[in-house]
């Protein structure tokens, strides 16, 4: 007798176990419920990559500020016969470097939004993230004569609400697989590494040429000849987006949110 109430107290614990463990678990998902949502099947989402076997590869580069390193990568690209990269302006930057602005442009570069202010989009309220948007948007096109529909949003920060407006007014947002950290200016070994031991099929790789990035210039020479000798040719966004598959993550929580 004594054995039968033995056993059912050691199933009545387990049982007990379970059930903790399990409104436990209901309590994350439920306080992670905003974030779980953003990534929904039906939410707009970011892009980070494209799922292709053909070797193709994205650069990417974003400025906000700066008067001396844009030229040298804008020649970099050029000697090495780069016809497609997409740069992420922030309009301050492109109202007052029109003409360099205007030069990629007419090489061919792909010119995508780096919003207005360099400030995280999802601290401000809905209202004011219509108005940085939008505000990019009219100096760029004023620039270029052409309407730009990819974003890339400062410091790669956003929420839900973020993506749902951008998405609204007609921006798909794009992120990065793999991230260069050039901006860190660990050396120019550091930064061709990163790229070249990362890069793969429909990656999208975030560079700077930001006065911040001292030197990407250096580096990317070398990255070039390195991802030329594995077979891959190189793309803007929109001719990568044109792939079969896009490939949405969840957002990054390193390094890569910064001031760039």
């Amino acid at each position: 007798m004594n054995f039968f109430y033995v056993m059912n107290g050691r199933k009545l614990k387990q049982g007990f176990i379970i059930v903790v463990a399990l409104l436990f678990a209901a309590g994350i998902a439920y306080s992670e419920k905003d974030n779980i949502s953003v990534f929904s099947q039906n939410d707009p989402t970011a892009v980070y990559s494209v799922q292709t076997e053909r070797k193709v590869i994205a650069l990417t580069f974003d400025i906000s500020w700066g008067d001396i390193r844009t030229e040298p990568i804008l020649k970099v690209l050029e000697d090495k016969g780069i016809k497609k990269a997409t740069f992420f302006l922030s309009s301050p930057w492109a109202s007052t470097h029109s003409a360099l602005v205007q030069k990629m442009s007419t090489s061919g570069y792909e010119i995508g939004s780096h919003g207005h202010k360099h400030e995280n989009y999802s601290s401000l309220n809905d209202d004011e993230i219509r108005t940085q948007i939008r505000t990019a948007h009219q100096i760029l096109q004023d620039v270029t004569g052409k309407q730009p529909n990819l974003i890339r949003l400062p410091n790669g920060d956003f929420d839900k609400r973020v993506l749902q407006i951008a998405g609204d007014l007609g921006y798909t947002v794009i992120q990065w697989d793999t991230d260069s950290m050039d901006w860190m200016n660990k050396g120019t070994d550091s930064i061709i590494n990163r790229v070249v031991t990362k890069a793969h099929p429909g990656d999208i790789v975030l560079l700077h040429a930001s006065d911040s990035a001292k030197q990407t210039h250096e580096a990317l020479p070398v990255i070039i000849d390195q991802l030329r000798s594995k077979g891959y040719e190189f793309v803007s966004v929109s001719e990568l987006l044109k792939q079969s598959k896009v490939d949405n993550k969840p957002p990054m929580e390193d390094a890569a949110l910064k001031q760039h």
